[in-house]
């Protein structure tokens, strides 16, 4: 009877340290992509090459099934950056954030696919499904649609990103990490608002480089095509350059941006148009 009573006290403590399915080993991300079901906090938990996979498998198989073989290639090129420079450790307020981001598109493929209607809370999730459908019925052919429609979608998964790591983790960005999100925010304003900034072109451009107002529209194209990543990683290296000299102290206006952002970039855009 005691031989039996250490028994159940063995199999107890057993259960004690069994893996649970959070300390479990971490899924693949080709296992994510196919099927679409990982969490943030298990993007969170991944590496930033990890990250750069997932995404890439993701494109290849089920978000290609929608005709968006293509359409993250831009958040590829953050990511590579973030790799490059050894930023968006797991755990941090930069990683949580991106975290968000995954999975809020990772739940659009799913919820435009119909393989689930759960969008694990993430707002971000039915924004890319609406994305992902209308794109799939051809009803985002106009440049100026398609790009708001898209930054709508990452700004609502970016907005929960920030809510996690804030609200439920308690971290806060550094002040570089801030001025640089600033950045990330002024991109996303840009693809919501073409005309608007066309308009500033024009009229700040001058100020950027002599040639920059007269070539304004291609410009703007290339800087805010999603399907690229090497504008993002080229803008990302430039903005986390500036965020670190804090040229502005922190306190930034569109305008302020526009001026402080575009010389390098225009100068990048030349060398490859």
């Amino acid at each position: 009877m005691q031989r039996f009573g250490w028994l159940v006290v063995l199999a107890l403590l057993a259960g004690l340290v069994a893996p649970t399915p959070a300390s479990a080993a971490a899924r693949a991300p080709d296992r994510c992509a196919a099927e679409l079901d990982c969490t943030a906090a298990e993007f969170d938990r991944m590496t930033a090459d990890e990250r750069l996979e997932f995404l890439r498998a993701l494109q290849r198989g089920p978000a290609a099934l929608l005709g968006a073989p293509d359409r993250w290639r831009n958040i590829e090129g953050v990511i590579a950056f973030f790799r490059d420079r050894g930023l968006a450790a797991p755990g941090t307020w930069v990683s949580h954030v991106d975290a968000a981001i995954l999975e809020g598109i990772e739940r659009g493929v799913a919820l435009a696919l119909g393989r689930s209607p759960d969008g694990f809370g993430n707002p971000g999730s039915a924004r890319w499904a609406a994305y992902l459908t209308r794109l799939h019925r051809g009803e985002l052919t106009a440049r100026d649609a398609h790009d708001r429609a898209w930054s709508e979608a990452e700004q609502a998964s970016t907005e929960h990103g920030v809510a996690i790591a804030e609200e439920v983790h308690g971290l806060r960005p550094t002040a570089v990490e801030r001025r640089f999100f600033l950045f990330s925010e002024f991109y996303r304003w840009t693809l919501r608002n073409r005309p608007v900034a066309q308009d500033l072109l024009l009229f700040y451009g001058v100020l950027a480089h002599p040639e920059l107002a007269v070539r304004r529209v291609p410009f703007l194209d290339w800087f805010t095509d999603v399907r690229e990543s090497t504008p993002s990683y080229k803008g990302s290296e430039i903005a986390y350059a500036y965020a670190g000299l804090d040229p502005i102290s922190g306190v930034i206006g569109t305008v302020e941006l526009l001026l402080v952002y575009l010389p390098e970039l225009f100068r990048e855009f030349r060398g490859v148009r």
